[in-house]
């Protein structure tokens, strides 16, 4: 588990992206006790405080103003998810209540100046690099499928992939010192760098064991989570899989991938997504049932876990 997470106090600037995270967990219970004009007035108190706002969260106010029909204070939202990249495809797509908007076509009009806000905020020279590095990653994982057998694959990522992955490090070293972590608010991606640090943490049970490369990098994960740089979702999700890889795939730290075998396992899950800032199971599961219940997408990440996580053994 990330070690020292749970620092309420950062040392690396006035605002401390755990307390985020918190807030967000604190509106998300107001969505399940149905409590939406609520959870929106409490998103927009949030968005105020801090000078990063994630676009999932921005999404989901303006998933809560649809179903409230509060479309002229929706669309406000919708112009901020613009500003974090959110693009009108993906607006038609996923939210497509305001196209009837009496603001639509205003917003429509707008987009190029709003997305070009989006764009001049990115470091798009480090965005460049780094999705040359995912590319080079996936490209040296894709020969572990042409091996037959789980022997066969783990002798292919300890000879091969693994002094691979080791040049990877250095690069994200270098990087992280100079930029912070390359996410969702400094290169507008928040998958490349957590591909190639998974990769990393499941290259093989044997090599994890003795890996110390990610324990080398785990404080500048820290900081970079506490200074909003990544999602604490998307630190769960790199640690699961170091924690799989020493398991068989039989255990779990954050419930993203393995099974909670028994309520003891489930409880020691909930303690550690708390200490990340992130939702327990019972309020990501009972999220779930609001999303059935009035069609709304919360984005709850559910390519990781479709439909409720169950404990095997209750």
């Amino acid at each position: 588990m990330l070690g020292g997470l749970t620092s309420i106090h950062n040392t690396y600037g006035q605002q401390n992206y755990l307390e985020y995270h918190r807030e967000v967990i604190k509106c998300e219970q107001l969505i399940v006790d149905r409590q939406y004009k609520e959870a929106i007035a409490n998103f927009e108190l949030l968005f105020e405080r801090f000078d990063f706002v994630f676009l999932r969260e921005i999404k989901v106010v303006a998933q809560l103003c649809a179903f409230e029909m509060e479309l002229d204070s929706g669309m406000k939202y919708l112009r901020m998810g613009i500003s974090n990249g959110w693009t009108l495809k993906s607006i038609k797509k996923e939210i497509s209540t305001y196209q009837d908007a009496v603001g639509w076509k205003k917003l429509q009009s707008e987009y190029k100046t709003l997305h070009q806000t989006y764009l001049d905020g990115l470091n798009i020279s480090l965005k460049e690099e780094v999705h040359e590095m995912y590319k080079k990653d996936q490209k040296k994982a894709l020969g572990a499928l042409f091996k037959i057998g789980q022997k066969a694959q783990d002798k292919y990522a300890e000879k091969k992939f693994a002094a691979h992955s080791e040049i990877q490090f250095e690069k994200l070293h270098t990087i992280f010192d100079e930029y912070g972590y390359p996410g969702e608010k400094i290169i507008g991606n928040n998958w490349w760098v957590s591909v190639i640090l998974s990769h990393h943490n499941s290259i093989s049970e044997e090599y994890n064991s003795k890996d110390t490369l990610y324990a080398s990098i785990k404080p500048k994960l820290r900081r970079a989570l506490e200074n909003g740089e990544v999602s604490p979702y998307t630190l769960a999700t790199i640690e699961d899989w170091r924690t799989a890889a020493l398991s068989g795939h039989s255990k779990t730290t954050y419930g993203f991938l393995g099974e909670i075998a028994n309520p003891t396992l489930l409880q020691t899950v909930n303690t550690n997504r708390t200490a990340m800032g992130i939702r327990s199971i019972e309020l990501r599961n009972a999220l779930l049932g609001i999303e059935k219940e009035t069609e709304m997408d919360l984005f709850l990440l559910k390519d990781w876990k479709k439909g409720e996580i169950k404990v095997v053994n209750p």
